[in-house]
């Protein structure tokens, strides 16, 4: 039995869907008020749901009963209810969560975090850093993916990336590569480590295919939706006063997060591709299903 914490998201539900597929019994954790929709399609992809709450140890215990492995996507920074925050979810609640799986004798705990090698601070990073150390310490088999931008999100409208009326926001001068990653191919690599000698006790980078900057991810989207886009820079400068003046730490970690960007984060996918080959989701990929949603 797989459980997994965060099913209710984008790549969590898709985990859901590929470890299914790959035959594996699954166990998704889901809180008692989460989107009804949500929850039966975590359902309708054949998982078990059991109530839970990260927020909770109790409810984490018992969601690791029977259980040989953990996978966790789940994060305060997508889905906010009544008490969530970066330090209850994200740190709090995964600490509580890898004491959880350390009791029940889970054999395998992966956990999706951020990359490695990051230039500004913030309540997010800080915490994904605690977990990171934390479930290295815990005896458990691990694996952590150091996951990229998803395209999916971040060349979406809600940041800004409006492929459907020409207009896309770039923060910084878009001039700095990024190894942006498909969601789907980040939970590809989730379900290839479960079992995985090669992925035991590593911590993986998980980018794309290419290392692309943000105005030449303009470009291949003119070419494949045939238009031209009109670009919104958000200078440096801004982005820097927007983090010096961030009270709040999700303000803060959002800040951090585009001046990361504009700073660029490539990445070597050879070793990660070594130990678990698989096809990548390229930028030029996804604009034409883009597209051709738009």
């Amino acid at each position: 039995m797989i459980l997994v914490v965060g099913a209710t998201g984008l790549l969590g539900s898709e985990i859901c869907r590929r470890l299914r597929g790959a035959g594996h019994s699954v166990r998704a954790l889901v809180r008692a008020n989460s989107a009804r929709d949500r929850i039966s399609a975590a359902q309708s992809a054949g998982a078990a749901t059991t109530i839970g709450d990260l927020k909770s140890p109790a409810s984490l215990a018992q969601a690791c009963e029977g259980v040989s492995a953990v996978i966790t996507t789940a994060s305060s920074t997508f889905s906010r209810q009544e008490g969530d925050s970066i330090d209850t979810v994200d740190r709090q609640g995964h600490l509580h969560l890898i004491d959880a799986a350390n009791r029940a004798g889970v054999r395998q705990f992966l956990y999706i975090s951020i990359p490695p090698d990051l230039h500004y601070d913030c309540p997010l990073f800080q915490a994904k850093r605690e977990v990171e150390t934390a479930l290295a310490r815990s005896g458990i088999e691990y694996t952590v993916l150091l996951a990229n931008y998803f395209m999916e999100v971040w060349l979406s409208p809600t940041l800004g990336f409006d492929y459907a009326n020409g207009r896309a926001t770039v923060y910084g001068s878009g001039e700095q590569p990024l190894a942006w990653v498909s969601y789907r191919d980040v939970a590809g690599f989730a379900v290839d480590a479960l079992g995985n000698g090669a992925a035991r006790n590593r911590m993986l980078l998980a980018g794309g295919p290419e290392n692309l900057t943000p105005l030449r991810v303009v470009r291949i989207f003119e070419e494949v939706t045939a238009r031209s886009f009109t670009v919104e820079h958000v200078p440096q400068a801004a982005l820097e006063k927007q983090y010096a003046e961030a009270r709040d730490p999700l303000s803060q970690t959002f800040a951090a997060l585009t001046l990361e960007y504009a700073h660029g984060c490539p990445m070597d996918m050879r070793e990660t591709l070594d130990l678990m080959p698989r096809p990548l989701t390229t930028v030029r990929d996804y604009a034409a299903t883009a597209g051709r949603s738009s």
